[in-house]
């Protein structure tokens, strides 16, 4: 057996210096709230490594609603999740159209409109709010999760058709061709060859596009008043505004909206890395 160069054995040190202080700055907030969660209300601020008596009745405080912040608990995650649901999947279908019309149907003007839907990246988000919120109003969308689920998928979508546009060029044009003179319509051709080829992409891009709308907070809180409108996020900012805010049960509503889009990403991580990334080196 080969024994490791003293290069190698240095190149693991440096990865392990780097990785471990990463790994705790990302494990101790979600400890922290894990520990907020478990402990009592008189425990939550002891500053104990753990808890003297660890208890689940905050999980049951929360899922039995029994707090006036939490009344509408149920009602705040569905909106969360519609509409997370929502945005992925009218992304999708507007990157998905986008990058086959522009990559492989070479449309005129294709690549202008790609250019220039990067180009809103330039401003960023939170000064669309306001004029975001104005145009919503104008339309009647206010206090309507179509006003969140449009905001999100224009946020989205640029990021979304140049991902896919790029992974689209580096499917051999020969398959186009092949099914062209096998006598395919273009619509089988978007079908039956290029949907099951982009796939790894297009599930990475529609878990991005859920995530994007499952954690945001700022055009929500705009967008959406009414209690039984907003998204759980903005619920989560109302707990701030007591004088003796429960943070036992903030925290513990904090991980448990916390915990699906973890699930997602570790369904989804293999195609993450890739489909994100693909096109990104020319062979």
């Amino acid at each position: 057996m080969k024994l490791p160069s003293l290069r190698d054995v240095a190149t693991e040190a440096r990865l392990l210096l780097i990785g471990i202080p990463v790994f705790l700055w990302t494990m101790i907030p979600i400890y922290h709230m894990f520990l907020f969660a478990i402990s009592p209300k008189e425990d939550a601020f002891s500053g104990k490594l753990w808890p003297d008596h660890p208890t689940l009745h905050n999980f049951e405080i929360v899922f039995k609603q029994q707090h006036y912040f939490l009344r509408d608990f149920y009602v705040q995650f569905w909106n969360s999740t519609v509409i997370a649901a929502a945005v992925g999947a009218l992304t999708l279908f507007i990157a998905t159209a986008a990058a086959f019309s522009i990559s492989r149907l070479k449309v005129p003007g294709g690549r202008v409109v790609l250019n220039l839907a990067l180009f809103t990246y330039f401003i960023p988000a939170a000064f669309l709010a306001v004029p975001m919120y104005r145009t919503m109003g104008n339309y009647g969308l206010l206090n309507n999760r179509w006003a969140l689920i449009l905001a999100m998928v224009t946020i989205a979508s640029p990021y979304a058709i140049w991902v896919l546009k790029q992974a689209s060029d580096k499917l051999p044009v020969e398959l186009d061709e092949a099914a062209v003179m096998d006598g395919a319509t273009t619509l089988q051709i978007f079908r039956l060859v290029y949907l099951p080829l982009m796939m790894p992409s297009l599930v990475a891009i529609g878990t991005y596009a859920v995530l994007l709308a499952w954690n945001e907070y700022l055009y929500a809180f705009l967008l959406l008043s009414n209690d039984q409108d907003i998204t759980l996020p903005v619920a989560l900012g109302n707990f701030l505004a007591a004088d003796d805010s429960p943070w036992e049960l903030l925290m513990t509503t904090g991980f448990i909206y916390a915990l699906p889009p973890a699930a997602v990403y570790y369904a989804f991580r293999r195609y993450m890395v890739g489909g994100l990334t693909a096109g990104a080196v020319k062979s």
